[in-house]
């Protein structure tokens, strides 16, 4: 049961994932979470540290693509600044927006990773569409009042994950922990 919602790799911030290693990793898009892990969830116009990290994924020729349970029209103001494209109303943990943007793209499930600060939507959806997974810390402390909840359900998880798989550890980036 765990296995549903265990990550790929668990990288402190989606900014510390370079395109260097994705590539090598055979990666060739970014499927995001928006809220607390592309951008906080109070500040949709991102931060220079995104822009950034945009830009050196554009420049390797990797599209970020956002993955959002939130409606069109919240993704669409808070990602029209940065013009990225979307899928909104993913439905995760189911794995209908995943697949929806890989089918887009064209690409295999191995082709693809989905990153999230959530273990039981964005890791659980990731693992049910079949594609890696980086779980990322939240940008920020406090959090939307619909997810609090689960983050509580959530430390249970987490828990019952560090027993499991100890040798699952916060890392820079891909390379520094387990592939």
């Amino acid at each position: 049961m765990l296995e549903k919602f265990k990550p790929t790799w668990m990288v402190n911030s989606i900014y510390h994932v370079r395109p260097a290693e994705l590539k090598e990793a055979g990666i060739r898009a970014v499927f995001s979470d928006l809220d607390n892990t592309l951008i906080a969830w109070n500040n949709p116009n991102g931060t220079k540290e995104l822009k950034d990290w945009m830009t050196s994924l554009k420049e390797v020729g990797i599209p970020l693509i956002v993955i959002s349970n939130n409606s069109h029209r919240r993704v669409e103001r808070a990602v029209s600044p940065l013009n990225l494209p979307f899928v909104s109303r993913a439905l995760k943990p189911l794995s209908f927006g995943i697949t929806r943007a890989r089918t887009r793209l064209g690409l295999e499930a191995s082709e693809v990773v989905m990153v999230g600060d959530q273990l039981l939507t964005d890791i659980a959806a990731a693992n049910v569409a079949g594609v890696r997974s980086i779980l990322v810390r939240p940008l920020l402390d406090s959090d939307q009042w619909n997810t609090k909840l689960n983050r509580l359900m959530e430390k249970g998880v987490k828990k019952g994950l560090l027993k499991k798989y100890p040798e699952q550890t916060w890392q820079e980036g891909l390379n520094d922990g387990i592939k």
